[in-house]
């Protein structure tokens, strides 16, 4: 995947085994219209099919990362017979599925957090298997401030952080710091203003440097096991690992260990 103009309202580079995606639409703060979301889905989509492709970075331009739904947009439709109710269920639910797309990528993902990630944009953090944030980032889920609880963002966030840091994001609806969220388990990383992107393309690296059916096999194991009780969660990860140390690059990443050299991994 080559960059793509400038004018359009997501870009993707690659860089060797990184694919960056770049939200790049900073007039509208990057909001998550439909057309974004389609645009997001499609990459990811072909992305999930990519041999080459180790690790994502969802990065953005501007001074915002993603100030979540275009409230303009959806607000249009209240024009609609049903005063947009079809329309709200519709966006919320590609909004959705395009997030749970990014859980379930094979390739790690991870969040280049510069600027503001608003309600579906701090979502959409949470959602990435890893993020960095610049030091002057904040996050937020103001949806209680206008009388909408950030009810979509609530599933990751909930997901990711501690019962108490989510709940005091949903029902403050203040804006938090990349220190809180850092504290919260938000974000991995806080690092100067300026270089979350080249942070995240730093960590994307070492990834790709990994066995990549080890990292496809972990990534869909951590989701699962999470929705499982403790006992049911072992049993399955048992059969996962049995089955991975079956697996060529089981078999070449031991030997490698063993005999002190570093391994190489099959393309």
């Amino acid at each position: 995947m080559d960059m793509h103009s400038p004018t359009e309202i997501l870009q993707t580079v690659r860089k060797d085994q990184v694919l960056l995606v770049r939200l790049n639409n900073p007039k509208a703060r990057n909001a998550l219209s439909e057309e974004m979301i389609e645009l997001i889905t499609s990459v990811l989509e072909e992305t999930a099919q990519s041999k080459d492709i180790r690790a994502v970075i969802l990065a953005a331009s501007g001074p915002a990362f993603c100030a979540g739904h275009d409230l303009k947009g959806l607000t249009s439709h209240r024009q609609d017979d049903d005063q947009g109710h079809n329309y709200f269920s519709y966006l919320l639910t590609l909004c959705s599925d395009m997030m749970q797309r990014i859980v379930e990528l094979p390739q790690p993902v991870i969040a280049a957090v510069e600027g503001i990630a608003s309600a579906a944009g701090c979502q959409l953090v949470a959602s990435c298997d890893l993020a960095v944030a610049s030091h002057s980032s904040r996050f937020c889920t103001p949806g209680v401030n206008i009388g909408v609880f950030c009810s979509t963002p609530m599933v990751a966030l909930s997901r990711n952080l501690s019962r108490k840091h989510a709940m005091e994001m949903l029902t403050l609806g203040e804006m938090f710091s990349a220190e809180d969220a850092h504290r919260f388990g938000l974000i991995n990383r806080v690092v100067p203003d300026g270089q979350a992107e080249a942070e995240a393309l730093n960590l994307a690296q070492i990834i790709a440097d990994k066995s990549h059916v080890a990292l496809k096999i972990g990534k869909k194991a951590f989701y699962e096991q999470l929705e499982k009780p403790q006992r049911e969660a072992y049993r399955y990860v048992v059969e996962v690992m049995a089955e991975n140390m079956m697996h060529q690059h089981a078999e070449e990443g031991i030997n490698a260990f063993i005999e002190k050299r570093s391994p190489c991994w099959d393309k």
